[in-house]
């Protein structure tokens, strides 16, 4: 769009007859640029020629860590090079190193008053622990949230903390958290247990001993598992993680060390010591985030991070190759033509006032380890200066549950932090897409919390604004059958469309998103 100023003319005429004087006509244009013109860029055919080769058998699947796996970074570096978008690192190396390890199950015993329990009997970790005589401080429920603290009155620094499962009760026996009959997060395992552990890492702790009697069968039953599969999970190393223990205890373990733990709810010291001989057998295991960035042009120290997955699940048993076209090769390449579509704005002088950040992280499959890797671990930009963050995971197809126009997307996590940034992501889809928003998943009831399976919730617990977008589950998830050939690549286009213009009004409009709501 372009906008026409015209100056208004000046005729000086003399007095002189002989002699006239005209001030030359002038014309000024002062250009605004639609971001239209970029978003064009996207093509569908584009887009499918990236996916048949990043989706296909040559890449094994890109399990984390395997060959397949240093191909898929080997394209993305061959392909930010070829668009000339430098890396994020200053030595010009596009390769974030994530240190993983396949967590085998540790060998040992802890020393109880002077009985000894093996590792897998009464007590489980995954995780290595050799400390001796150490101090134990009871954190009742281990929780930390607005004016309700477990830890108020003790200290853990340097020390083991051991904490139950469940929620403190006011005496009409509602819930104290939420002040009703309904409980609250921390009741739920699939979300606490991991913010019960992050806070007592936050407090300085060692480690931190889970006492929960009716889900320790679950850790039980994983422990045999690996240990009879001789497999494990994939994690970040333990020496990124601060080589913090921690231990899932059953009843008789927890009262031996603890009597009272069911009963009492106050904290404090214990004074029982326990002795850790547990070993790690973990192997390690290399693999790599791909950074590269556009620098804005009036706010470079400012940044909106868009990222995707780059791995998948790999190689079956049975050598069927899972090419994971939907998951996420959808959104890796859409992370490439969006990143195509800023570079040329930026080469013909019409680049994004603050920098864009091209994220592709690995090890989602694993349990979003590139991105906790980056976020918590080694940020390669301040976390502070990042605006937003912008998760594109599985764009590709069509929920076969979902009823309504094919042209749709699910959005989750628009409003969890910021209602600018969701007014924004609406206005921008109005204005430029007209693309079904669909919120079905944002539902904080929703049983299958994809708010929290994807890596934009590592920048979210960071209390970074993101949005991402999904299409949904589909047959072929997760298995060999998802194919590039399935993939429905007008959808892919508008989508990657949409988010090209999101991320552009975020990247331009004068003011950061502004964060307004308590981190979930």
């Amino acid at each position: 769009m372009k906008r026409i100023l015209l100056c208004s003319f000046a005729f000086a005429i003399s007095c002189n007859t002989s002699q006239k004087t005209v001030t030359e006509t002038t014309q000024v244009q002062a250009v605004v640029v639609s971001p239209t013109t970029y978003a064009e860029t996207i093509t569908e055919a584009e887009l499918k020629e990236h996916l048949y080769i990043y989706a296909s058998d040559e890449y094994e699947g890109r399990e984390t860590g395997t060959p397949g796996q240093k191909k898929a970074i080997a394209y993305l570096q061959a392909q930010y090079q070829k668009m000339g978008i430098p890396a994020v690192k200053s030595d010009g190396d596009y390769f974030q190193k994530v240190p993983l390890e396949i967590s085998k199950v540790p060998s040992g015993k802890v020393i109880l008053n002077g009985t000894e329990y093996t590792v897998g009997e009464h007590i489980v970790s995954f995780s290595q622990a050799v400390d001796t005589n150490e101090a134990i401080v009871y954190g009742a429920f281990g929780i930390e949230d607005g004016d309700y603290s477990d830890y108020s009155s003790i200290d853990v620094t340097d020390k083991y903390v051991l904490v139950k499962a469940g929620e403190p009760l006011n005496e009409d026996g509602t819930y104290m958290l939420s002040g009703t009959s309904s409980k609250s997060l921390w009741s739920n395992i699939s979300e606490s247990l991991s913010k019960r552990i992050k806070l007592a890492k936050d407090k300085g702790a060692k480690g931190i001993l889970y006492f929960d009697q009716v889900n320790y069968p679950r850790f039980k039953s994983r422990f045999d598992y690996m240990k009879s599969a001789d497999s494990g999970n994939m994690s970040l190393s333990e020496s990124q993680n601060d080589a913090f223990a921690s231990f899932f205890i059953d009843s008789e373990f927890a009262k031996s060390l603890y009597p009272e733990i069911e009963t009492h709810n106050n904290p404090k010291a214990v004074e029982t010591k326990l002795d850790f001989k547990v070993e790690s057998t973990n192997n390690e295991v290399s693999s790599e985030n791909v950074v590269a960035i556009l620098k804005g042009s009036e706010k470079p120290e400012e940044y909106v991070v868009i990222s995707s997955h780059l791995d998948h699940i790999g190689v079956n048993a049975d050598g069927e190759i899972n090419n994971g076209a939907d998951d996420d090769g959808s959104g890796t390449v859409a992370l490439l033509e969006i990143a195509q579509a800023f570079k040329k704005s930026a080469d013909e002088g019409n680049g994004p006032k603050r920098s864009i950040v091209f994220l592709h992280v690995t090890g989602e499959e694993k349990g979003l380890l590139g991105s906790q890797y980056y976020t918590d671990v080694e940020p390669l930009l301040p976390l502070a200066n990042t605006v937003a963050n912008l998760n594109i995971d599985m764009i590709g197809r069509i929920d076969p549950k979902r009823e309504g126009d094919r042209n749709y997307i699910y959005l989750i996590g628009s409003d969890k932090l910021s209602t600018d940034l969701h007014e924004l992501s609406e206005e921008v889809n109005s204005k430029y897409m007209n693309i079904e928003l669909d919120y079905t998943y944002n539902d904080e009831n929703d049983p299958n919390r994809f708010y929290y399976r994807s890596d934009h919730y590592n920048f979210a617990k960071n209390n970074i604004p993101i949005i991402f977008y999904f299409n949904g589950t589909h047959d072929d998830y997760h298995r060999p059958t998802d194919t590039p050939d399935k993939i429905n690549y007008d959808l892919l286009q508008n989508r990657t469309q949409l988010v090209f213009h999101t991320a552009w009004e975020v990247a331009n409009r004068e003011q950061r998103v502004i964060v307004d709501k308590a981190g979930k």
